[in-house]
This record gives structure tokens, C-alpha cells and sequence, in this order.
């Protein structure tokens, strides 16, 4: 059965919860593979009000329940965080919320440092990597590049 899907951009009030997601989804996926500098660092990062005043942020709901979140920065041109409830894997929500970020960017290219759990997920989504692998703060990530038709 397909899941009935709405994705929008999120309000301001619906930041918290968007970001509760990000942490419990980031922790199952994405900690085992950092050190705890990494994981302290990403923390960091989704608590730091200078750095989430950058994103845009939308949201995929399934009925009324917020179970993926993709928020961009830089004019829209760089895919910030992308997280989807496990349980919601492989059906398509991931898809949707990057084409609406993909719809909204002003350029004809997008730019990701991806996780190395996402790597996979941004090749499917016709990424390409730009460099190898990196290490900064403790977060593994590598640099990839999505151009637009």
C-alpha cells in the first residue's frame, strides 16, 4: 500500500520536533559510524541558534506525523541535514523531500558533505562525490555535487 505523503516547508514552532527527529534518527544511523567527538560535534551543531537561523527546513508527513526532515542553507544551493524516520526507509519519502529541496534551489547545482550511512542513498539520488572522504571535528563526511538539468 502507498503512503500518502504531503511534504511542506516547516514553521518556525515546528522546529523543535523536526530536530528531535534529526537526533533520534542521526543516533541509530549515523553515530555508530562517528567517534564521540563527531557525535558531540553534530550535537552541537543542531543546538547552535547561529547555524539553524541558516536552514530552510522542510518536512514530510505521513497523516499528521513528521517523519522526514531536509533543510538547506546557503541560498538553498547546499543540503544541510536529511534525515528519515527508519521505519519510513525505501518508500520514497527521502525522494520527496529532495525534490523539493531540488525545486527551490536557484542554481543549477547542489552541494552535500554526506555521511558515510548516506553516501549510497546520494549516489541513487544522482550525486556524484567531488573528493574522498574527510574527517573535520570528528565528522566523516564526503563532499558531493548534484547538477540540476
Amino acid at each position: 500500500m502507498a503512503l500518502n505523503i504531503f511534504v511542506r516547508e516547516l514553521q518556525q514552532e515546528e522546529t523543535e520536533k523536526a530536530l528531535c527527529l534529526v537526533w533520534k534518527v542521526f543516533q541509530e544511523y549515523e553515530a555508530p559510524d562517528y567517534s564521540k567527538e563527531g557525535v558531540e560535534e553534530f550535537y552541537k551543531s543542531i543546538n547552535d541558534e547561529n547555524y539553524l537561523s541558516e536552514l530552510c527546513l522542510y518536512g514530510a508527513f505521513v497523516q499528521k506525523e513528521l517523519v522526514g526532515v531536509i533543510a538547506t542553507r546557503s541560498q538553498g544551493t547546499h543540503i544541510a541535514l536529511f534525515f528519515v524516520e527508519g521505519k519510513y526507509h525505501r518508500q520514497g519519502i527521502g525522494k520527496q523531500l529532495f525534490q523539493i529541496a531540488q525545486a527551490r534551489c536557484p542554481i543549477d547545482r547542489m552541494t552535500v558533505n554526506s555521511s558515510p550511512y548516506a553516501v549510497p542513498i546520494y549516489h541513487k539520488l544522482g550525486f556524484c562525490d567531488t573528493n574522498t572522504e574527510q574527517i573535520v571535528n570528528g565528522l566523516r563526511f564526503t563532499p558531493m555535487e548534484f547538477k540540476l538539468l
